[in-house]
């Protein structure tokens, strides 16, 4: 880096502004990744202007306009720059190695799954249903979309390999980023989100036997830097197949959401959905209705798909794994669910105020005010010698 004009703005100021720029997909200063190459001040004669050299992770970053415009941003702020200019380089094998390296904090070729380590406070949410068409990837999404509103730090993983569907309803369009094996997933209202929907071209059905499923979900956990994330939730696919038993493997301190409708055929398929948790000992958070009702003009309801299955999933499960399985909320049905859905903007965040959002949003705020356990937590005890 270099100083060269006397008079020009503070090389360490410049600096300093540098490392206040987060590289937009790992959230870490741009200088700590050895993303910075070079520092030039008063170029072309103007002790005013600064250049800065850039070390892009890949060739086709989708986040180079981003980058650009936070480095400009933070630069031109320092006192006596009247004007930036950004160069873009790559970075090469060695250096995205070292990337790597700082990321991971290891030098393991074969990530683990942060999730499961006996330290991770991040909490897992597997969102299940014993059958399709219940709404599950839309309650998925929105609850994610409202915990992040809220100023967590919140992933999504779409498992449900054959019948993905989250990267519409989050509107997320990017595709992830790779750093050799290492892969950075793209972000959509502030949730990070990955899905084989983006590895896959124009809607290609994936055809894939179970081992190939549970490799899928494995990267999707162990390769994918999600960083510290506060919540994690998973979009399973219907039912208790491969899937299912790979998560339980991955991390088996996941918590289990099951989604149903108040129709009892539903709900007792869902019930065998919850009641998985027997074989894998995990826990039942608690169990969602949706479709519960339809809002009728005159102020009346009109339960389509009948009721109760929700609180007969409760109980029954209440009941099979021998503690409280509370039913979290009720959804009713509206058709801007749908409609936000399909536009790619969760209803939690485009309309607030409609009744379904506020249940999604009360089920979101009831989830993530729970006191965490002490299980992972160090607790700062010093043995006393005798």
């Amino acid at each position: 880096m270099s100083d060269t004009l006397t008079g020009s703005p503070a090389l360490d100021a410049v600096v300093a502004a540098l490392a206040t720029v987060q590289d937009p997909e790992i959230n870490r200063p741009l200088p700590e990744l050895g993303m910075i190459k070079d520092v030039q001040i008063g170029v072309g004669g103007d002790p005013g202007v600064v250049r800065v050299e850039v070390y892009l992770t890949v060739s086709g970053c989708p986040m180079r306009d981003t980058i650009t415009d936070r480095v400009t941003e933070a630069v031109i702020r320092v006192p006596g720059v009247t004007a930036v200019q950004v160069g873009l380089d790559v970075m090469n094998d060695e250096q995205r190695t070292e990337l790597r390296k700082t990321v991971r904090g290891t030098d393991a070729a074969d990530p683990v799954v942060p999730f499961a380590q006996p330290g991770s406070l991040t909490r897992v949410f597997a969102v299940a249903s014993g059958k399709g068409g219940v709404g599950k990837s839309s309650v998925t999404v929105n609850l994610a979309a409202s915990m992040a509103r809220r100023g967590l730090s919140v992933g999504v993983v779409d498992a449900d390999i054959y019948g993905h569907s989250v990267p519409r309803m989050l509107g997320c369009e990017d595709k992830p980023t790779q750093v050799e094996n290492m892969i950075m997933p793209p972000q959509s209202y502030g949730v990070k989100v990955i899905s084989i929907g983006m590895f896959t071209p124009g809607n290609t059905p994936v055809v894939w036997r179970g081992p190939m499923l549970h490799r899928a979900l494995q990267q999707f956990l162990a390769d994918v830097w999600w960083g510290d994330l506060d919540v994690l939730l998973l979009d399973l696919p219907p039912g208790t197949g491969d899937v299912a038993i790979s998560l339980a493997q991955l991390v088996p301190n996941a918590e289990i959401l099951v989604v149903t409708t108040p129709q009892l055929a539903a709900a007792e398929v869902a019930e065998r959905a919850g009641a998985i948790a027997t074989q894998t000992n995990q826990r039942v958070v608690g169990v969602i209705e949706n479709m519960s009702w339809l809002d009728l003009p005159d102020g009346s309801r009109m339960e389509l798909f009948g009721s109760g299955g929700g609180q007969a999933v409760s109980d029954a499960l209440t009941k099979v794994l021998g503690a409280r399985v509370p039913l979290l909320g009720q959804i009713p049905l509206d058709t801007r669910l749908r409609e936000a859905g399909d536009a790619g903007a969760p209803i939690v965040l485009a309309q607030p105020d409609a009744p379904a959002a506020q249940a999604l949003e009360k089920i979101a705020v009831g989830l993530t005010v729970r006191q965490r356990g002490l299980a992972g937590m160090p607790l700062g005890l010093t043995p006393v010698s005798r």
